[in-house]
């Protein structure tokens, strides 16, 4: 199977105050429009084959995401923190060559910066992931190889542990400030961030 999109949407938004998925944007092109649905459009434009993993019974933000074409994935452990629902997500795509993870809240990543990440993934990169003036930022893709240490993932730590442990990570360089930024309270969607 190709590569596939992992949309990671089963946060609680508890610092921004809940449902800070279905929060609308406050400017710029996708003003108005849910964060997390700008997020899993970018995602699906580059990989069709997406899954939207999000909280069980979260039923206005499944429709929302499920709207943009990505598989929605209810994950019961999703309490247990971003390792479980990561997990989650890659056995819903378990027979993919890789995966490309993003999370929901940053709706700024651009669009080429998506591309490049899962272009790197496809010519060979074992892990991959956007730098910006030397930091590293998100999405991360993980090559299939990697899809033991991503099932057993738990916790809130993601896959964090899996990057430390990997030698071979390669870096692309974007002029893309949005692989370092996220919603996490209100305040945010109000900066200057397009």
């Amino acid at each position: 199977m190709a590569v596939v999109g992992i949309l990671l949407a089963a946060g609680k938004g508890e610092r921004f105050g809940g449902a800070k998925l279905l929060a609308p944007m406050a400017s710029g092109p996708s003003r108005g429009v849910p964060v997390g649905v700008v997020t899993a459009r970018k995602l699906v434009a580059t990989l069709p084959h997406t899954v939207a993993v999000v909280r069980p019974g979260d039923a206005e933000l499944m429709r929302h995401l499920g709207a943009t074409g990505a598989r929605v994935v209810e994950c019961a452990e999703a309490g247990d923190g971003m390792g479980a629902s990561l997990a989650c997500g890659v056995a819903a795509a378990a027979d993919a060559s890789g995966w490309v993870v993003m999370l929901a809240d940053m709706p700024w990543v651009a669009q080429a910066t998506l591309d490049a990440v899962a272009t790197a993934l496809r010519k060979g990169a074992s892990i991959v992931a956007p730098s910006f003036r030397g930091q590293r930022g998100h999405p991360v893709g993980f090559a299939s190889r990697h899809k033991a240490a991503l099932l057993a993932l738990r916790g809130d730590t993601g896959a964090r542990d899996v990057l430390a442990a990997a030698r071979d990570v390669v870096l692309v360089d974007v002029n893309d400030v949005g692989i370092l930024r996220d919603v996490d309270v209100p305040d945010d969607l109000h900066a200057d961030q397009q």
